[in-house]
């Protein structure tokens, strides 16, 4: 991998990451496109921390509080939206692989479009994060979960879930954010056993290209996250919405007849 394709796919990741239109499926589709054949496991878990950084500096307060005291309400609600995912992940496994092929990355983009046309024209509701409920969390989470697929983006999947669940839209955005943190915690974790298993070489690790992958997803993830809380009350995720259906049937045209990516 080069500097630059590591530049492009970590601001990529920063801005699919909180921008509704699917990080995995984007980088799935730029490996492709770049030809990349080495593994990108190490470079996407990295990246994906790069993201993490900005939703602790912009959630600061929040983050602080649960550390401070981690037996609060808030932190069951993060463990409860994020379960969903590990059980599906630990026993769909071989399933989940198959859907990193590529072969159902169309249909993930599609369902997405169709998720930010519900979220643009859903009235806004009127829980705050405080109104949160124990069922609320489950259900997003069982919604986020849908989100391991390429293509179905986990922002567009969980606001989605919390629109449905009468948040209102910018308290749905920041729950999803919020959500992020264990999500991306926990695939760092996997990220460090295998180092801890020799799986991943540390060399790579320290790579230049890896290195600034983790810079851009940094920056680009914080420059996404403000515009994300701003589009989503002004009910601009239609124009993601037209992006991702005119990819999806793009790659639906190349995967049944050009073949040119897939």
């Amino acid at each position: 991998m080069s500097v630059f394709e590591a530049l492009v796919l970590g601001v990529l990741q920063g801005i699919a990451e909180f921008i509704p239109i699917s990080s995995s499926g984007h980088l799935l589709l730029l490996q492709q496109i770049f030809g990349i054949e080495e593994n990108l496991f190490t470079f996407t878990i990295v990246v994906h921390v790069g993201t993490l950084i900005p939703v602790l500096v912009i959630y600061f307060n929040r983050v602080k509080s649960l550390i401070r005291n981690p037996f609060q309400k808030m932190t069951l609600l993060l463990i409860l939206g994020i379960l969903p995912t590990v059980v599906v992940t630990l026993l769909f496994r071989d399933f989940i692989d198959r859907l990193f092929t590529g072969e159902f990355l169309a249909i993930g983009f599609l369902v997405t479009a169709v998720l930010l046309f519900v979220i643009d024209r859903s009235q806004s509701g009127r829980k705050k994060v405080r109104d949160i409920s124990y069922f609320d969390a489950v259900f997003v989470g069982i919604i986020q979960a849908v989100a391991i697929a390429p293509g179905v983006s986990r922002s567009g999947s969980t606001i989605f879930g919390g629109v449905v669940r009468g948040f209102d839209k910018k308290s749905a955005a920041n729950f999803s954010f919020l959500l992020s943190i264990p999500a991306i915690i926990g695939a760092t974790m996997l990220e460090i056993f295998s180092i801890a298993t020799g799986e991943t070489a540390t060399e790579f690790l320290l790579s230049t290209p890896v290195i600034v992958g983790f810079f851009s997803s940094m920056i680009a993830g914080y420059l996404a996250i403000k515009a994300m809380l701003k589009l989503i009350v002004v009910s601009k995720l239609k124009y993601f919405a037209y992006y991702l259906i005119v990819l999806g049937l793009f790659m639906l045209a190349d995967q049944l007849f050009f073949n040119i990516v897939f």
